[in-house]
């Protein structure tokens, strides 16, 4: 057993180090972090998601989906629950809600699920692997991505990098454009790419083995970049360790999942949906919001430290859920 889960989680750890000592020997500096994030989430991240979506096929995406809508519900419900306690109770901007909800709801699916999953479940692994990533993708990420532009929009501009002086008593902020946000956000590869995935599959379109071999070429380098790069953003701030950080990532290691499983014991579900769903759902905390985080200049620190904990500390979240499931 604790080879299984060593074998499924440490590879992720590790690859967060390897970029943290990276960074601080000095062969990777903060400023090439927007770099490698534009490579992740232009490119490697869009393909990696679309050849996981088209590669499932329509009878296997249908089959599952019982498991897709339970996915739906933990992942949608986990977020809205968290914004709106952001927003309204803690009074949180709605950027910091938008990405303190992302962080504590969306499992790593996509940069982690496919090496923890695939190693506890072999090829049957791409199933949850690619629900769990078309629902934050289809769901979170847009809504993520269009309040934090919003958010962005209303700042001051010396706040978003720009001289101070562009926000003078004679600088009169500017109404966002509220639709040209929206399409903003879904011009996004990381949007458009896997809901064009999702629609070939419903119609049945199938892609040829050798489009899909090439695309995943660069499509399997999205999860070591992103963990990489998340080491180098770790390196240049210190980890913070206090009651917000710590929350989110109780929420996404322990609260999470656990929910997950109540719920589908108390309904008589069994293995194997039980475990796909209770796993996916303890998947730590997703990249993609430290690279939002550092994109878009929002607790970037916070966001971080949370992925760091929430990956080491799913040596041990995630060994009780595969203890007691497998």
């Amino acid at each position: 057993m604790l080879e299984k889960i060593l074998g499924a989680l440490l590879p992720a750890v590790i690859t967060i180090l390897l970029g943290y000592f990276a960074a601080r020997h000095h062969d990777f500096e903060q400023k090439e972090v927007p770099t490698l994030n534009r490579m992740v989430m232009g490119y490697a991240l869009p393909l990696s998601l679309f050849v996981g979506v088209v590669s499932a096929g329509r009878a296997e995406l249908l089959a599952d989906m019982p498991l897709a809508i339970i996915l739906a519900i933990a992942i949608i419900g986990m977020y809205w629950a968290i914004f709106l306690l952001a927003r309204f109770g803690l009074r949180y901007s709605a950027g910091l809600s938008a990405l303190a909800a992302l962080t504590a709801s969306a499992p790593s699916t996509a940069f982690v699920g496919s090496a923890v999953l695939g190693y506890l479940y072999g090829a049957k692994a791409d199933i949850p692997v690619a629900i769990g990533s078309i629902i934050i993708v289809l769901a979170l990420v847009p809504v993520t991505l269009i309040v934090l532009s919003l958010e962005t929009n209303a700042r001051p501009a010396h706040r978003r990098g720009q001289p101070a002086a562009a926000s003078g008593p004679q600088a009169q902020p500017q109404d966002p454009d509220i639709v040209g946000k929206i399409l903003g956000a879904l011009k996004q590869p990381l949007v458009w790419l896997p809901l064009l995935g999702f629609v070939m599959v419903l119609v049945d379109v199938e892609v040829p083995q050798v489009a899909e071999n090439s695309l995943l070429l660069l499509g399997h380098a999205s999860a070591g970049v992103a963990l990489f790069s998340s080491g180098i953003i770790l390196a240049g701030y210190k980890v913070v360790v206090n009651g917000p950080v710590l929350f989110l990532v109780f929420v996404k290691n322990i609260l999470q999942p656990a929910l997950v499983l109540g719920g589908m014991l108390w309904f008589g579900y069994t293995n194997p949906i039980l475990g796909e769903a209770v796993l996916t759902s303890a998947l730590p905390v997703v990249v993609l919001a430290v690279m939002l985080s550092v994109q878009y200049h929002v607790a970037a620190r916070e966001t971080a430290s949370a992925l760091l904990l929430s990956t080491v500390g799913s040596l041990i979240t995630m060994s009780a859920f595969i203890w007691f499931l497998l």
